[in-house]
């Protein structure tokens, strides 16, 4: 597969407004695990994002920048967000979240995205709201 294949989006319905248009994701033990570690600043910018399936809440233990972080559940519904979270911090636990989406410090007030709103997520070449998914295509 192509590097640029690896990429979906992370569209905001609701403000109509891009999240991310360089989406990856990580839906698989090992890829949620590692995350963004590695990844400097400069490589996750403005228009980056990493969506976590499944996922009720993230840490930024071992990470150099802050990330914002958007909560959502089966529906792609905003149940929760937190912005700017720092490193070396944990994110509360929402069990009523099925995936998270980090994202550049600054994107969901930059965007005006609130809870509520609905996200569409494109990746692995389908569109759709957000429903989890395992590596193996089941719903999680």
């Amino acid at each position: 597969m192509a590097e640029q294949d690896k990429f979906g989006y992370a569209f905001n319905v609701t403000r109509q407004a891009f999240l991310a248009s360089k989406l990856r994701v990580a839906n698989t033990h090992w890829s949620r695990l590692v995350g963004l570690l590695g990844t400097s600043e400069r490589n996750f910018k403005t228009g980056s994002g990493l969506w976590i399936v499944p996922s009720h809440g993230v840490h930024t233990f071992m990470m150099r920048f802050a990330i914002d972080v958007l909560y959502l559940d089966e529906q792609g519904t905003i149940v929760h967000l937190e912005e700017n979270v720092k490193p070396w911090r944990m994110t509360p636990i929402r069990l009523e979240a099925i995936s998270v989406i980090e994202l550049p410090s600054h994107t969901i007030w930059n965007t005006s995205t609130k809870v509520g709103d609905q996200i569409e997520i494109e990746a692995d070449g389908r569109k759709r709201p957000v429903v989890a998914r395992s590596a193996n295509g089941e719903s999680a």
